[in-house]
């Protein structure tokens, strides 16, 4: 069986985190496209594409500034460890024994605007992006 869960809009890629392997997303290609669709974006239109306050349009103007395929840990966090609201703290993965990564590899998903699919250990930076938000990219 397989779980499908959404992202969620708060972030954390400040608290410690177990030492775990950390996969990398499988449409990563797909995601730098629409991250260099953001990037060209003023924090202006960011506030009025997302509606969203001015402040965290500025926060993820530079956060798609800095978007790069090429990371790995400290400024990539595993997906399961870096979304924040209701459901992730509801999973309680702090108590999380490596096994029980191991099995939630194998049978979450995660919803990301960004990153199209991503299984719990896959690394990602912060960013927002959210599902229903409608960016014309060169696809469409």
């Amino acid at each position: 069986m397989l779980y499908l869960l959404s992202p969620a809009k708060t972030l954390d890629y400040d608290s410690e985190v177990p030492s775990l392997r950390g996969t990398m997303p499988r449409f990563l290609e797909d995601s730098a496209e629409l991250a260099e669709v953001m990037k060209k974006m003023k924090p202006a239109q960011l506030e009025k594409l997302m509606g969203i306050s001015s402040k965290l349009a500025a926060l993820n103007a530079e956060r798609f500034d800095e978007w790069r395929t090429d990371y790995s840990k400290p400024e990539a966090r595993q997906a399961i460890l870096a979304f924040k609201g209701d459901v992730y703290q509801g999973l309680a993965v702090e108590g999380w024994q490596k096994e029980d990564f191991v099995e939630a590899q194998k049978s979450i998903r995660i919803l990301s605007g960004l990153y199209g699919i991503l299984r719990p250990l896959d690394l990602m930076l912060a960013y927002r992006l959210e599902m229903g938000t409608k960016l014309s990219t060169a696809r469409g």
